[in-house]
Formats: C-alpha cells, sequence, structure tokens
C-alpha cells in the first residue's frame, strides 16, 4: 500500500484558477446566452431605469381607460368654470394646477390635460407598435431572402429598398392620410385613422430593417451550421426561417426598440400637422398643435405633451442601447 502523495504548496497554487474555483464552491453552473446578456444588462444602471419607465409607460397606456375611470377623469368634458371668459385662458397659477387636475386645464375648453396625457398614450403606443411589427416582417422576411439567395434576386430587392427609401415620406404620408379621412374599406374615425398611421409609418420603413437583416444573413450563410443544413438536403425556406431567423433575433429585437421611438415621434408629426389623429380624440401630437396658439400665454399646455414625447423616446432609445451592448458586446 503506497502512501498517498503530499501537495506542496506551491503545486496548489500552480494549478489552474477554474479548478481552484471549483474546489472551493460545491457547483460550477453552466449559464446560456440568455443569462449571460440579462446579466450584463443589469450593470446598466441607464438602461435599467430607461427599461422601468418603458414598462410603466406600457401599462399606463393599457390601463388608460381604467386609471381615468379609477381617478373621475373625462378626456373630453369640458370646465368652462375654469376658464377666464375674457382670456379664454385657465383661472389660477401654472394653467391652472390643482388636486383636481394635478396637470391643469387647457385653454379654451378647459378639458383635463391628466386625462388627456392618457387617453393619447395608448394611440401613440398602439401605432407606434403597429407600424415597427409591420416594418419587421417585412423587413425580416424580404432581408432574409435577398441575404439567403443572393444573385439577382438581391439585386431586385435591393434596388426596391433604395427606392422606398428615396420617398420622400413625410409628404406621401400627409397625402396619404388626408386623402383617407372620409373613410374607407368599410372604416371611420378613429379606427380608420389608427390603421392608416401603422400601415404608412410601418410598409415605408421596412427597408432600414431589410438592411439590417440581409447584412446580417449574408454573414451567416457562410456559416458551418448552414453548411450542414443544405448537406441534409434541407430546404431554402427551412433554412431560412429555422436556421437562420433563430439567429436574428437579437438585432430584431434591438432595432425594434429603436424603431418604436421613431414611430412615435412620426406619428405626433402627423397629428401635429393635423392628418393624423383627429380630434375630440386625444393624441400628443393634436395637443401640442391647440397649444401652438397658447404656449406665450400658457406654456405649461405645451410643456406638458412635450415632455411626455420627451420621456417616453428617451426611455425607448435607453432601454435600446442597453440592449445592444447586452446581446451584443462588440458593438461598444
Amino acid at each position: 500500500m503506497t502512501a498517498p502523495i503530499e501537495t506542496t504548496g506551491s503545486q496548489a497554487e500552480a494549478q489552474p484558477e477554474a479548478v481552484l474555483a471549483g474546489v472551493k464552491s460545491q457547483n460550477i453552473e453552466g449559464r446560456s446566452l440568455g443569462q449571460i446578456a440579462w446579466t450584463r444588462f443589469k450593470r446598466d444602471k441607464v438602461a435599467v431605469a430607461g427599461g422601468v419607465v418603458v414598462v410603466l409607460l406600457i401599462l399606463t397606456a393599457a390601463l388608460s381607460r381604467p386609471l381615468q375611470s379609477l381617478l373621475g377623469l373625462d378626456p373630453n368634458a369640458f370646465h368652462q368654470d375654469l376658464i377666464d371668459p375674457n382670456t379664454t385662458l385657465p383661472k389660477g397659477d401654472f394653467g391652472g394646477m390643482s388636486w383636481d387636475h394635478p396637470l391643469g386645464v387647457e385653454p379654451k375648453f378647459g378639458r383635463d390635460i391628466l386625462a388627456r396625457i392618457l387617453e393619447g398614450s395608448w394611440v401613440s403606443l398602439v401605432v407606434a407598435f403597429g407600424a415597427t411589427v409591420l416594418s419587421n416582417v417585412i423587413g425580416t422576411v424580404l432581408g432574409l431572402i435577398a441575404g439567403y439567395y443572393g444573385g439577382r434576386v438581391d439585386a431586385v430587392i435591393s434596388r426596391l429598398m433604395d427606392t422606398f427609401l428615396a420617398f420622400p415620406l413625410l409628404l406621401f404620408a400627409i397625402a396619404i392620410s388626408a386623402t383617407l379621412q372620409g373613410g374607407a374599406f368599410g372604416l371611420e374615425g378613429l379606427p380608420l385613422h389608427i390603421l392608416v398611421l401603422i400601415f404608412v409609418i410601418g410598409f415605408f420603413n421596412w427597408p432600414y430593417m431589410g438592411r439590417i437583416v440581409r447584412g446580417q444573413t449574408l454573414a451567416l450563410r457562410e456559416r458551418e451550421f448552414v453548411d450542414a443544413s443544405r448537406g441534409m438536403g434541407a430546404s431554402g425556406p427551412y433554412i431560412l426561417f429555422k436556421e437562420l431567423l433563430p439567429n436574428l433575433v437579437a438585432p430584431i429585437i434591438v432595432y425594434s426598440t429603436l424603431l418604436i421611438p421613431t414611430n412615435i415621434l412620426f406619428e405626433a408629426s402627423l397629428s401635429f400637422l393635423g392628418v393624423g389623429i383627429q380630434p375630440p380624440q386625444a393624441s400628443w401630437g393634436g395637443m401640442l398643435n391647440q397649444a401652438v396658439d397658447f404656449f406665450e400665454v400658457d406654456p405649461q399646455y405645451m410643456l406638458v405633451p412635450g415632455l411626455a414625447i420627451f420621456i417616453t423616446v428617451l426611455a425607448f432609445n435607453l432601454l435600446g442601447d442597453g440592449l445592444r451592448d447586452a446581446l451584443d458586446p462588440r458593438s461598444r
């Protein structure tokens, strides 16, 4: 029976760090890519703050009607008793702010600003999310096809992207929105306005997503797992949507979070110009349009919807930057 070999201190110190860590801990657990990305994201306090604000905004928009009922608010109720008949401005300081109207009331009609901000929140987010989904679907499908097949297919789709990018989008959106204001496709009023905005914004913004997906697909199509799928006889659609698309989820998510605030600004711009959401339905852009005539004497009315747009866009941008760094550290 041989005696056990003693390990000297210098030999123990020469062992790899991973071995020493394993000796001290009972188990060494592996982490998935999602867990690693979440760990990176949590370290970015600014991105986390942006994500919290985004979640609160989405909850506020989804629960805007219940919140209005709970607080006893009506976005279309006139309060003429709160308006000075001589100046048509709210009575009191800071735009008529009070316990009953925390953000004040609008000039001329006296409608509660908080109620109209809540009512406009779901409109902006529905249009922004709907347009983003439409852009993602079209851009992802065409970008995958162009990047994978290449050749003439890539040339045709790339020229199509260039054509859409050359459109004067704002003027075209104004023309379409103004033409369809009366009614179309069996719809009228708010549902028609929302669908028109989603179509106009989403349909003409897909080339940005298409170019990103095409570039990523060009890099992925030469990878070993794609060659293996081809060798096993997999069809083109199978490789596109089962092999390539799952590897593109990260850039699609990141770009979506950056596209949503752009769409919010676009919707607010169209409503500001009078061809988006029509009154009496509240919208942040429409409120800014109405505030133009009063900003010198009642800046409160312009400040509140402006801050709502600013905070929303900033939160989504901070979240998008954090997700980009978490999902692709090489982008830093």
